[in-house]
């Protein structure tokens, strides 16, 4: 690393942190993140990092607004602490799915996420496949939204199965889905849902032929998973041969678990972007972790040397799908 660059790891991603480290042979700082009695927060770096390019690790997942606040507080104290370059990896940017006004009166609370990462101080953010590419725009300093699509679609050429059809749960989703379909050489199925509250939805029409197919369903966030698993059940219903799930943020809250565990799915992959805990692993063995961490590492080694990103992203791709260059 040509340039002196430190790592900082708050409390969501601790083990993606350490992994992320160990390839860059980069060691994380000492630090303390303790709570007043009332809940406030305090921060502690017991080493110095004046000059130096810091690269803190936080998704703002669940407890989201608890992880923000840590995450604004440690940029907060690298800024007066005189570090040269404060650059803020979030594999998860929680508060995404708010980047419009969808109803009257509602707030976009993405935009303000991002006007008070920016107050803090942070000159770079590094996020993992954001809800809204759109969010790029929220903010006024340099913003890196990186895929995982390499790391799921290496994995899918791995097993190797045939007549595949990449599905997009939603119109939003076309894309991503697309992407996939594109490097598996599949065919694309688009879910028509209709949202009718928050977490709640319902399929209007399937796009698409799906019997006889090993169907994957690609989306960027899993709460309650209860569309997900909507959905599966509908593909199997249609004659889907298998039905798989990439997630890049499987945030897996309330009745999750159950509801994967009771659906059609046979397989659900996610990233570690949002850290699986050994209770849902235990009571989920659907669920396939896939780690982010080397591609990560790539983005920062980059970013801390000047090179293109562009190319290392390229030399990724070509490195997860057995390549040679």
């Amino acid at each position: 690393m040509k340039r002196r660059v430190k790592i900082i790891s708050l409390t969501a991603n601790l083990e993606l942190a350490k992994s992320i480290s160990r390839r860059l042979n980069v060691p994380i700082l000492d630090t303390k993140v303790s709570h007043f009695a009332d809940g406030e927060i305090l921060f502690e770096c017991n080493e110095t990092f004046r000059g130096d390019d810091v690269y803190i690790i936080q998704s703002t997942c669940c407890p989201v607004t608890e992880r923000l606040m840590e995450l604004l507080i440690c940029i907060d104290a690298l800024k007066r602490a005189s570090a040269k370059s404060v650059n803020v990896v979030i594999p998860y940017f929680g508060y995404a799915r708010q980047e419009r006004k969808a109803k009257p009166r509602q707030p976009i609370t993405a935009k303000l996420v991002a006007n008070l990462i920016m107050t803090a101080g942070a000159d770079r953010v590094i996020c993992m496949d954001l809800h809204a590419a759109a969010i790029q725009g929220f903010f006024d300093i340099p913003v890196d939204d990186i895929s995982a699509i390499n790391i799921f679609s290496s994995y899918f050429e791995k097993m190797k199965l045939k007549k595949i059809a990449c599905v997009s749960p939603d119109h939003g989703g076309v894309l991503r889905a697309s992407r996939l379909a594109e490097k598996l050489n599949a065919s694309l199925v688009i879910i028509d849902k209709r949202r009718t509250r928050p977490n709640v939805s319902e399929i209007v029409a399937i796009v698409g032929n799906v019997r006889g197919k090993n169907c994957i369903i690609v989306d960027d966030i899993a709460d309650t998973a209860g569309t997900l698993c909507h959905a599966a059940d509908k593909l199997k219903e249609l004659g889907a041969k298998k039905v798989f799930a990439v997630i890049t943020h499987g945030i897996l809250s309330g009745n999750a678990i159950n509801n994967i565990n009771n659906s059609g799915l046979d397989q659900m992959v996610i990233t570690d972007t949002i850290p699986l805990s050994k209770e849902k692993a235990k009571a989920c063995k659907k669920i396939k972790v896939l780690s982010v961490a080397t591609l990560l590492s790539d983005v920062i080694k980059a970013i801390s040397e000047g090179t293109s990103l562009s190319f290392t992203l390229h030399d990724f791709s070509r490195t997860v799908h057995g390549k040679k260059n």
